[in-house]
């Protein structure tokens, strides 16, 4: 079975997904006036997971400093709340991931283990980073939970990418 990439270089979505404490949705795909980092996550069951986002919330200044971060899984609305309230996320927190929406993302999606885990299919891991109008410039995708892009070298290469105006890599 062949696992479809997202194509660097060609526009994402658009996908809306609610977000939490927000009655409006964040798109993801359409152009923007700064360029956007979307997380996503494997839900709340997930403990690296969380470790890996409290880690994201301590630097979420330096990064936001040049772009947009948004986070995103296929939980609940009231699982998500959960999570930001009990961590005290700042950054935008997004829930309800389509399996769609996972999949033309290229992300791997798993079954849970048992029902204590999850109850719903969940993506893996994956980091995507958009151009302003809307492209896809870098992904990062696992097909677990324990391999995660360094937060500070990912952002040091994101910076340089921005300011230096670099073209997407990986197309051939």
């Amino acid at each position: 079975m062949t696992h479809e990439k997202p194509r660097v270089g060609a526009p994402v979505g658009p996908f809306t997904f609610p977000m939490v404490g927000h009655t409006k949705e964040y798109v993801i795909g359409e152009a923007k006036d700064r360029w956007t980092m979307l997380f996503v996550y494997r839900g709340r069951h997930c403990p690296r997971c969380k470790r890996f986002l409290n880690k994201l919330n301590t630097v979420l200044a330096d990064w936001t400093a040049h772009m947009d971060v948004v986070v995103a899984s296929a939980d609940t609305a009231d699982k998500a709340a959960a999570d930001q309230q009990e961590h005290g996320w700042a950054f935008d927190l997004c829930y309800g991931m389509t399996e769609d929406q996972m999949r033309a993302l290229g992300l791997y999606v798993s079954a849970p283990l048992s029902e204590a885990e999850t109850e719903n299919n969940f993506a893996e891991p994956g980091a995507f980073a958009m151009r302003p109008d809307g492209t896809l410039m870098l992904v990062d995708i696992s097909n677990g939970p324990v391999a995660r892009p360094d937060l500070d070298e990912l952002l040091d290469g994101m910076i340089f990418n921005i300011k230096n105006d670099r073209p997407v890599r990986g197309t051939l």
